[in-house]
């Protein structure tokens, strides 16, 4: 007679049922308030909007207003380009800091809870004006403070020294968001068994060793979380200049809504084209470090 086999959910099963427990009210949001705007968005950006008591009425214009962006508009790229770039330059930043900062408060110590509340703190009061408010007269002026490392700078290559003093004199704003990856990266950190740690110990491993051998390799599904959260909260800073164009051009009498959701989507497009390649980028590093 065959015994009958106990069926039951798999650990790992269960941890996929809770995940998506936590973020079902996530997704029901995002279908209830996000969807159809983000539809209409697209819509008025084809289309001359005119707004009347009661109703809207849109008038086709194919790429008018995606034309006028790209092609005509004298400021739009430049701004759409030092977006760009601070994210590229601002996230390696921010996820180097974190994990720095994460590796820190994950020993024990006195005052660790402390520390830990301190590096969230930022978190908790995040909003454009807040930030500019409380950084405003105590951004960091390279060429002003330390002259002699920004002409050192200023003497590089334009590919080396553009980004590096950019990523000086926005210093104290990058690091400004670091408190969300700071707490990812500590989640990540303790679920790494101490047994590996041991295991490398015996064997001999240096400090180093472990952090690229082990520490590293399962930070990767952390690192792509963090990569792709910080793109993101950085693109959306009400202070970019993108941004504030974006937002101001919504009133425009001469071209209500159209313009700015043309503008919109184009970096909307653009930042996706960064997420996907720091996608990439982490991926084929995180396959590098297995091997």
């Amino acid at each position: 007679m065959k015994k009958a086999h106990k069926k039951g959910l798999t650990n790992i099963q269960r941890d996929i049922i809770s995940g998506y427990l936590f973020f079902l009210p996530w997704i029901i949001g995002f279908l209830v308030f996000t969807l159809y705007p983000m539809f209409f968005s697209v819509q008025m950006s084809f289309n001359e909007v005119t707004v009347r008591p009661g109703e809207i009425f849109l008038e086709w214009q194919a790429g008018k207003y995606y034309d006028y962006a790209w092609n005509v508009d004298t400021t739009f790229k430049l701004h759409l380009g030092n977006a760009i770039l601070f994210i590229c330059c601002a996230t390696p930043v921010v996820l180097v800091f974190a994990l720095i900062i994460a590796l820190l408060l994950n020993k024990e110590f006195a005052g660790r809870t402390f520390l830990r509340m301190v590096f969230f703190v930022p978190v908790i009061i995040m909003s454009g004006p807040v930030v500019t408010n409380l950084l405003s007269g105590h951004s960091l002026q390279f060429s002003e403070q330390l002259p002699s490392i920004y002409k050192l700078l200023q003497s590089m290559p334009e590919f080396i020294s553009k980004p590096s003093i950019f990523i000086l004199d926005e210093l104290a704003l990058i690091l400004w968001f670091c408190g969300v990856p700071i707490l990812i990266f500590m989640v990540g950190l303790q679920r790494v068994s101490p047994d590996i740690y041991e295991a490398a110990n015996i064997d001999g491993a240096g400090g180093w060793e472990k952090f690229w051998k082990i520490t590293l390799p399962h930070l990767v599904p952390m690192i792509i979380i963090n990569a792709v959260y910080t793109a993101v909260e950085v693109s959306n800073y009400s202070e970019l200049e993108i941004n504030q164009k974006i937002t101001g051009a919504m009133f425009d009498t001469t071209r209500l809504y159209s313009f700015s959701a043309a503008m919109s989507w184009i970096y909307f497009i653009c930042v996706l084209a960064v997420l996907l390649v720091l996608f990439l980028i982490i991926t084929w590093f995180g396959r590098r470090s297995r091997a």
